[in-house]
Order: C-alpha cells, then structure tokens, then sequence
C-alpha cells in the first residue's frame, strides 16, 4: 500500500515506524518529514492542501494519516476528500473539539459530559468574578490552538487574574487567547486514553500516562511532553467501562447530532476523581510522545486500523496488543522550551548489547540530516523507547537507550513512570 503521512514530528515517525515493521512493502512518504524519516520513506515537501491533494492522486496514494493537528483544524481531510482520496482524521467541522476549546467546553455541557465547572468569556469582568468564585488552585486556557502550551494552572487568584488579562490582551498567545476558559482544578490523577473513532464505532487503546513538566519530580514549566509510559496500572476494566460509556459513546452520537461526525483519534485528557473520570480536555489526534509508545505494543495491523477507521469499517476488526509495556524518555535540546537552541550533531554510540538491539529503538522529531549526519535542531529532539515485561523493565531499557544518544545541551527528566514505580 502506498501511504501518505502529514507531519514532521518522532509521532510520524513512530507511525510510519510500526507501518514498515508489519510489513516492509507499504511504501511511505512524509509531508514534511524530518531529517532522519527518509529511513522509512520520501520526504515530499507541497504544503498547499489542494496541490498535495493532486500530487497524492496522481502517485496513487491509497491511505493518508494526519498526525498534527494544525492541518486538521484548517480543512485537510475535507480537501482530500473532495478529491475522493482516503484519509484518516476529523473534518474540519469535527477538529473543533481540539480547535476550540470554548466549542468543546460548550459541547460537553450540551451532552452531559463529565467535566469541571467552568465559564468561556471575553470579558475580563466576567472572567474576573468567576475566578473569585472558585478556590485555588484554577485552570486558565486560551480558546484556540497553542503547540500543548495554552494552559495555565495558577495557584493564587492574583496569578489566575494576570493569565486571564494576558491571554484577552493577546500578549500570551495572540489570538489563540482572545477568549478564555476559567475552571476549577480538579484534584486527582491524569491519564491519557485515545479511541480511535470511524464516525460510528470506536477502539480504545491502552490508557497512558503524559509527563508534561520539563523537569523530575514534576517541577519546572509545561511542555509538549518529556516522556510517557503505556499501559497505566491505574485503570482498571471499570474505569475503561465508565470512559467508554460516559465519554466516548456520547461524544460520537453527538457529533453526529452536530452533522460532523467524529473520525480519526480523539484523544481525552482525563482526570480521575474518587474513581471517576472526568474529561479535561479532547484533542483530535495522537499525542505525543503517547503515540511513541503505543504503536510499537500494537501486534495486529497498524496500517489495517487506519485504513478501516478511514472507511468506515472499524466493526470488522479487532485491534489487539502485546502483553508488553512500553516506556518513552523525551530528548530535548538544551533551551527547550524556553527558546531556539544551536543546532548541534547527535552521536550514536554502536549498539553491541542484544537486549538494546532487541527491545529499545529511538524515535526522531526536531532533527535535520546535513552531509549525512543528523542534528538536533531544537525543540523535542527524539524518544527513546523501551519495551520490557514489567514497566520498570520497559523503563531501564529506554535509559540505557539515552545513555547511547548524545549530542551537545540534551536535556531529559530521569523519572519517567514514576508514578506507577
């Protein structure tokens, strides 16, 4: 099979990653793609929808996956599908669970969701008594898209009140923030749980755990995400129950309801509450680095899913899972996420031991090939994924992964998975 991936990121890379493993004849190739992707495929580089839309028709691609969200909140799949190519993701209708935060909010309340307490506004009056109302710590988050990074938890009201009027100003996140959610925090565990949805039907894989802050012990700013592990020990077949019926089910006939019915991944941060799941937020697509860690436990078709979730056919499979877990340590280069870093070569040390060779293998994201080398160019450089029988197996195999990778600043938390350890 031919297929197109849309994205640049060790998320892609994992994707496309899992796709050759199954089987080596699908032939890939990435749009953008980054600078260690030719590994598995052809870069391309056509950023116009339309264009790429003819250049995927003529070549005879028979399966497009979006990974990032930006070009499926702009409109990419409804532009495929006008060609009447197969592609995997949410309409630009749909993409507005993650686009909006206000329309989701909104959405959840309207289907009786589960879902903290909140107020959407422009105002700064509003916002302001609000804010008043609720005891603190208290979620701010700017309305629209922000890279993962639009979500403020201020743990005094003055903090909560400089959010609000950063975001309303435009100065935090430009228009992304000209309306706001003020809520309530929830006290509890987070998890990270994707279904993979045809419109109709859905398959929801290994809840997984995120750890968003850049430095051990959970300190330090939030990022996109410094590393995660897969399957979570903190849920059990109830809890999964209790997501799929109160969550997932009403998500899917809703959007239905709102003539934009729900394909592609919907990815819901949830935060359990005296056992309770209660949904924080939803995205569109994978996260990352959750993805990283979930296709390589996958033992049925990767490629099958999207191609039967794209068509509407999830009912005739069943996606299945190694007994495995999976670990993924983030590298990120040495000013992240505060700014740009210096481009600097990363070094691989040869890889002698069988259990590394076996059971690890590295994901790229922020990098570029110059004279056939590789450099970190900043942002989130790579994962490293470990697999092993137990958690803390997976997890000291990602780490004697990291000990093979260097390049100059790299910087990665050395807790990853501390909460089920």
């Amino acid at each position: 099979m031919k297929i197109l991936i849309l994205g640049n990121g060790a998320r892609e890379f994992s994707i496309g990653r899992a796709i050759k493993n199954e089987a080596k004849e699908h032939e890939l190739f990435y749009m953008p793609g980054n600078g260690a992707t030719h590994q598995l495929g052809t870069n391309i580089n056509i950023k116009d929808f339309n264009e790429l839309a003819l250049w995927a028709k003529k070549n005879g691609i028979e399966l497009t996956i979006v990974g990032p969200e930006a070009p499926l909140v702009e409109g990419v799949v409804d532009v495929f599908k006008s060609h009447s190519l197969t592609i995997f993701g949410p309409s630009k209708a749909a993409a507005r669970l993650e686009g909006s935060k206000v329309y989701m909010k909104n959405f959840l309340a309207k289907y009786n969701i589960p879902t903290a307490r909140y107020i959407e506004t422009d105002s700064i009056e509003e916002a302001f008594k609000f804010t008043n109302s609720l005891s603190t710590p208290i979620v701010v988050k700017a309305d629209g898209l922000c890279g993962g990074k639009g979500v403020i938890i201020a743990q005094t009201h003055d903090e909560a009140k400089v959010a609000v009027s950063e975001m309303l100003s435009g100065k935090s996140f430009g228009d992304a923030g000209k309306k706001v959610i003020v809520e309530e925090f929830l006290d509890g565990y987070e998890l990270s749980m994707f279904a993979v949805c045809d419109g109709d039907d859905f398959i929801l894989l290994p809840a997984a755990q995120d750890h968003k802050r850049l430095m051990d012990n959970d300190q330090g700013p939030n990022t996109g995400g410094m590393g995660a592990y897969a399957p979570t020990p903190l849920v059990d077949d109830v809890l999964y129950e209790k997501v799929k019926e109160r969550i997932i089910r009403p998500t899917l006939d809703g959007m239905k309801k709102e003539n934009a019915p729900f394909e592609g991944v919907l990815f819901i941060g949830i935060m359990v509450v005296k056992g309770e799941p209660i949904t924080l937020e939803f995205n569109v697509r994978f996260g990352d680095p959750e993805c990283e860690i979930l296709m390589p436990l996958m033992t049925s078709s990767v490629s099958d899913m999207f191609l039967k979730a794209a068509t509407n056919r999830l009912a005739e499979i069943k996606v299945e899972f190694s007994k495995q877990y999976a670990v993924g340590v983030v590298m990120a280069s040495e000013n992240y996420p505060y700014g740009s870093s210096k481009p600097a070569e990363i070094i691989l040390d040869d890889v002698h031991h069988e259990e590394i060779e076996k059971y690890t293998h590295v994901s790229y994201a922020g990098v570029s090939l110059q004279d056939d080398k590789l450099y970190a160019d900043g942002g989130r450089v790579l994962v490293c994924v470990g697999l092993g029988d137990t958690i803390k197996q997976a997890r000291d195999r990602a780490y004697m992964r990291c000990g093979q990778v260097h390049f100059a600043g790299k910087k990665l938390r050395t807790d990853i998975a501390y909460q089920a350890l």
